[in-house]
C-alpha cells in the first residue's frame, strides 16, 4: 500500500475557502480503526454545498468531502474487519468531523463501519448512499409505528431528488401504492418506470388548506417541508404516518394539532446521519433483499471521477441535477 493517495479536500484558512486535488499521506487521515480502500462514494446535496463552501457542513478544516463511502478494508485493528472485507458508511461524522469518501482512503471508526450485506455491490450500495438508507429508514420507522399497505397509498414528494426516486422505488418493492408528487410533469413516465401508480403534478395539486381535510394518502415521505408537510398531514388517513426527511421547500411548519389528536397521525423525524448502529444495519439488510430497489442502473444517472466533481456541485446546486451521481474513487 503506498503511503500518499489522491482525495478531494476542502480548507478553510488565509486563502479563503477552496477544495481540490490534492495528494496526502494516510497517516494525516481522522483517526479510527478502519483504514478503507475506497471504490464508489456519492454526491448528495449536502456533500454539493461542503464541496463549495454554500453551506455551513464542516465543523473542522482540512477534511476531505463525502458523507458516503464503500470499499475494501485495507487494515484494521479491530477483529471484526479483516483485510479483503467489503464494507460501507454513511453520515456518521463524514465530512463534517472526520475526512470522508472522495479519496482512495477513508479511516472510519469502527462503530460505524457497515459490513457489505449479501445481495448488494459497492457499486449499489453508493448508488443507494445516504439518499437510499434515509428512505429505507423512513420505511423502517413507519412499519414499526403499524403504516400497513392497506392504510393507503403512500405519497412522496421531491419525486425526482435522489431520496425521492429511491423512495418511489424501495416502497414500493414493499408492497405500497405509492403516489409520486413533483413539480416536473415531463419526468412522469419516468417515475412511473420507477414503480409510482400515479404521479401527481405538484403545480396543479389542490390538498387544501383546512385543519382536517379528507383521507386522501395513508402516509407520506416529504422531502419538501412548510405548507406541503402542513398539507400531507391534513390528508393523512387515520394511524397513518408522514415522514420528515427534508427541507428543499422551507424548514418551518405550520400546521395544527387536528391530525395528531383527531386521526392519531403520526409526524416521524428521519435524521440519518447519527442513526444507532443496530437501526443501520437492519436497514441496509432490507436494501440488500426485499427491499432492494429494482431500477438503481436508471436511478443512476450519472457516474463521476474525483475531478469531475466541482462541475457535478455547481450543477446540483443550481437545480440542474436529476437522479443520482456515483463517484468512482478506484481506477
Amino acid at each position: 500500500m503506498t503511503n500518499d493517495f489522491r482525495a478531494f479536500r476542502i480548507r478553510n484558512d488565509h486563502d479563503g475557502y477552496h477544495a481540490g486535488i490534492e495528494t496526502m499521506p494516510v497517516d494525516d487521515l481522522s483517526q479510527g480503526e478502519v483504514l478503507v480502500r475506497c471504490a464508489y462514494s456519492s454526491v448528495n446535496y449536502k456533500d454539493a454545498l461542503a464541496g463549495t463552501g454554500r453551506g455551513k457542513i464542516l465543523r473542522a478544516f482540512p477534511l476531505n468531502g463525502g458523507i458516503d463511502v464503500a470499499g475494501h478494508v485495507a487494515e484494521s485493528r479491530d477483529p471484526q474487519f479483516r483485510e479483503g472485507d467489503a464494507v460501507l458508511c454513511t453520515g456518521c461524522g463524514l465530512s463534517e468531523t472526520r475526512d470522508g469518501g472522495y479519496a482512495e482512503y477513508a479511516r472510519l471508526e469502527s462503530r460505524w463501519t457497515i459490513p457489505l450485506p449479501p445481495g448488494l455491490s459497492l457499486r449499489e450500495g453508493m448508488i443507494l448512499g445516504t439518499a437510499g438508507f434515509t428512505a429505507g429508514l423512513a420505511l423502517l420507522r413507519m412499519r414499526d409505528n403499524r403504516q400497513h399497505p392497506e392504510l393507503g397509498p403512500i405519497a412522496i414528494t421531491g419525486a425526482t431528488g435522489g431520496v425521492g426516486m429511491l423512495a418511489i422505488d424501495i416502497f414500493a418493492r414493499a408492497g405500497y401504492e405509492v403516489h409520486a408528487i413533483s413539480g416536473k410533469a415531463d419526468r412522469a413516465a419516468f417515475l412511473e418506470g420507477l414503480g409510482a401508480a400515479k404521479v401527481l403534478d405538484r403545480h396543479e395539486l389542490d390538498l387544501g388548506d383546512r385543519p382536517l381535510e379528507s383521507a386522501r394518502f395513508g402516509g407520506a415521505l416529504d422531502n419538501a417541508g412548510g405548507k406541503l408537510l402542513s398539507q400531507l398531514l391534513a390528508n393523512t388517513a387515520p394511524c397513518g404516518n408522514v415522514a420528515s426527511v427534508g427541507l428543499a421547500a422551507d424548514s418551518r411548519l405550520d400546521a395544527t394539532v387536528m391530525p395528531f389528536i383527531i386521526r392519531g397521525v403520526s409526524l416521524l423525524g428521519v435524521a440519518s446521519a447519527g442513526t444507532a448502529r443496530d437501526l443501520r444495519e437492519q436497514v441496509w439488510r432490507h436494501l440488500a433483499s426485499d427491499w432492494k430497489p429494482a431500477h438503481l442502473d436508471t436511478i443512476c444517472t450519472r457516474e463521476v471521477a474525483l475531478d469531475e466533481l466541482p462541475n457535478v456541485f455547481g450543477h446540483m446546486l443550481n437545480g440542474g441535477s436529476f437522479g443520482r451521481t456515483l463517484v468512482r474513487i478506484a481506477s
